[in-house]
């Protein structure tokens, strides 16, 4: 009876732990999902490489073809006789991962075009974008051959998830007009920068276009697509009797065959010199692309982080010329929801039957193992893509409620560690809260601490001109190693603040050089910033500007909040100078400013090599920030600052105090003339306004900060 009635509670839980995962299951979070992508991904690693088919041939612009060539972009006359030769040695379809937006010279033009005309294999590439700016009707007119035309489309459909853009890049008249059709090679990426599908269609102009690979499969298998589409989106895609597998919004997940290379690759140079034997490319698929890296056309794969992107096109022309797809379709989302609820429920048969904890572990470790294996070879052996993550979420919660039943009075001694790191969101405390629990009580001390507070310029503008997908994927690659230099300097992170990032030295770690530390801190991360805009401009983002105001002084630093809620963080006006000192980048257009307590703290040091030798520091001004009385001065840390421009500004600036205006003013236009100085624009502003509107006999060269 006892046992009967432990199975049936063990049973009971198992049931619930399954049922709160299905609620998950079906509310979508992103968080479950990312995981559950990067488990995919780490399945698809395990899988290994297989073989693509052999009719996909790519043509590699490749570090050999640059080398015998020269530096792409090539003359049109040789892609011209690239293609040509793609002909002779027996190519059916030719898919160009490139545009030719811009006329170069009418005579490579046209020979490229007569090229093209004459081969009639030829797949033109191009692009859409989503700036309105360029767009013309003639783009719209060159891709109307190339649209689907056979759709059927299901009763009251009014609109699609198909992805729309507002601009396309086409090829030039001449050259699209040559062409056997057209497709777009656009890949995007998931939210984390993989690419795991493809779009096969996008809307243009109320028009369905199909992808590069699409297009050339229509010409290589010699039948028009087919599309259907129902109330809920992409219901088939057909190409004559095969049909591909997309989902509602004409997405296909890729079925990678291996890392680059996997595909029978020829350096272009080779077909342009006639090096191969005459049936190599016989009725072959060729995708013509950029390899070489330093063209840059690489993409982040689950099986490669430098994949070159005409080899994802290449994927799903293999995929479909194979006709082997990763299936996920109801069928596998009923598969998945069966094993949320299978697995917990013989786990719990199980648990109910074990009276020691390490018994429970070896059964839950064994049904853990049984489903991941059972997933796989599913996947393995007939591609099924089904999630990982959620059984795993319901057989864990389903051993961990077991285990809460059995050792409940066991467990109640760690109840309030439990609790406490529940409530608690600093992560950087952990290490010291193992070590000292009297961390988690309430209540501070005083401390003397450098606080360092960065923001983005502009960041309304910037999150305006993008997608919420865009915005985030710009503020995860600027937060993240921006935090990481943050942690490399033994600093604290205390909190985000949207775009801003707040960060303690010399608490709750003590950290003797907490000013130097800070100092490293912000000038690593000016450094950084030009590494991530030459990313975000690769990418399409936006490039960023940001400001860091650092000080030293007394603060209050602890435990803060109440006993259910509580963070560690840092209050007092130490904490308010540093913020609005970040701000005054506004004013000077600088990136870095210090307050005079960050130099005093530099110079206090014993070693030079730590103190305020280490970096480049000028004078910037006297001012009173809003909410202040008391005037401090300020100064600008820059990297790269040069020493006659630091001392010409520095002399100025004794000028200037000394209201001697026209001499200041001599010189700060000097700097900005040579240097481009904009500090110095700034001050020769004020001088002119001073030389017409002289200050009171009184002034004492204080700038009074109007804003925050």
């Amino acid at each position: 009876m006892i046992k009967l009635r432990r199975l049936i509670i063990f049973a009971a839980i198992a049931i619930a732990a399954s049922a709160l995962t299905i609620f998950l299951y079906s509310k979508k979070i992103d968080f479950f999902y990312a995981i559950d992508l990067k488990l995919k991904d780490v399945r698809f690693r395990t899988k290994g490489e297989t073989k693509p088919d052999s009719r996909v041939v790519i043509v590699a612009i490749d570090e050999k073809s640059v080398k015998e060539i020269g530096r792409w972009p090539w003359d049109r006359k040789i892609v011209a006789r690239l293609i040509e030769n793609l002909k002779f040695y027996g190519a059916k379809s030719v898919a160009l991962d490139i545009v030719f937006s811009e006329p170069s010279n009418k005579t490579s033009d046209k020979a490229l075009a007569d090229g093209i005309s004459k081969s009639n294999n030829v797949i033109a590439g191009y692009f859409f974008r989503q700036d309105e700016g360029g767009q013309t009707p003639v783009s719209s007119e060159l891709l109307q051959p190339s649209k689907i035309k056979i759709l059927k489309i299901a009763e009251n459909v009014t609109e699609v998830p198909i992805i729309t853009y507002p601009v396309v890049e086409t090829n030039i008249p001449v050259i699209s007009n040559a062409s056997a059709g057209a497709g777009f090679f656009n890949i995007i990426p998931d939210k984390d920068g993989i690419i795991r599908t493809a779009n096969l269609l996008m809307l243009y102009d109320g028009e369905v276009y199909p992808s590069l690979a699409l297009s050339a499969l229509r010409h290589n298998l010699g039948n028009e697509i087919i599309l259907d589409i129902a109330i809920y989106g992409v219901d088939g895609l057909l190409i004559g009797d095969r049909r591909i597998p997309a989902d509602e919004s004409g997405r296909l997940i890729l079925n990678y065959y291996g890392r680059q290379g996997i595909f029978k690759t020829i350096p272009a140079t080779d077909v342009i010199k006639k090096r191969l034997n005459k049936d190599d490319l016989k009725d072959a698929i060729v995708f013509i692309g950029a390899t070489e890296i330093g063209i840059y056309d690489v993409r982040v794969t689950p099986l490669d982080p430098v994949l070159p992107g005409v080899e994802i096109h290449a994927t799903v022309a293999s995929n479909v010329l194979q006709n082997k797809f990763l299936i996920r379709d109801g069928r596998v989302m009923t598969l998945e929801i069966a094993f949320i609820l299978l697995f917990p429920i013989l786990l719990s048969i199980l648990l109910s039957l074990a009276r020691r904890t390490i018994i429970s572990l070896i059964f839950f470790v064994g049904i853990m193992g049984i489903y991941l294996y059972v997933n796989y070879m599913l996947f393995a052996s007939y591609l099924l893509h089904m999630g990982i993550i959620f059984p795993i979420i319901s057989i864990s919660m389903a051993y961990l409620g077991s285990e809460a039943y059995r050792n409940l009075i066991e467990e109640r001694q760690g109840r309030f560690l439990k609790k406490a790191f529940t409530n608690y969101v600093s992560p950087d405390l952990v290490g010291e809260i193992m070590k000292n629990p009297e961390m988690l009580k309430l209540g501070g001390e005083k401390k003397e601490i450098t606080v360092l507070f960065s923001d983005i310029r502009g960041f309304t503008t910037v999150s305006e001109k993008l997608t919420p997908e865009s915005l985030v994927l710009l503020l995860n690659h600027y937060l993240g190693p921006m935090t990481d230099i943050v942690l490399q300097h033994r600093g604290t992170l205390d909190k985000y603040i949207g775009d801003a990032i707040m960060a303690l030295y010399n608490a709750p770690l003590n950290l003797e050089k907490h000013s130097f530390a800070a100092c490293h801190t912000a000038m690593d991360m000016i450094a950084k910033l030009k590494e991530l805009n030459n990313d975000f401009k690769e990418k399409g983002l936006p490039e960023i500007n940001i400001g860091i105001g650092i000080n030293t002084g007394y603060a209050i630093v602890g435990n803060m909040g109440t006993d259910v809620r509580f963070d560690y963080t840092a209050i007092g006006d130490t904490i308010n100078l540093a913020s609005r000192l970040e701000g005054m980048n506004k004013v000077y257009k600088t990136h870095i400013v210090v307050s005079e307590f960050v130099i005093n703290h530099l110079r206090s040091l014993e070693s030079s090599s730590t103190g305020t030798d280490t970096f480049r520091f000028r004078e910037l001004d006297v001012i009173k920030v809003k909410g202040k009385e008391k005037p401090v001065t300020i100064y600008e840390l820059s990297p790269d600052m040069d020493e006659t421009l630091k001392n010409k500004f520095e002399e100025a600036l004794r000028l200037y105090k000394q209201q001697q205006f026209k001499d200041a003013l001599n010189i700060f236009e000097s700097l900005v003339a040579e240097y481009k100085d904009n500090p110095s624009s700034i001050f020769a502003e004020r001088c002119n306004e001073f030389i017409k509107n002289p200050p009171d006999a009184d002034w004492d060269g204080v700038y009074v900060a109007k804003t925050k």
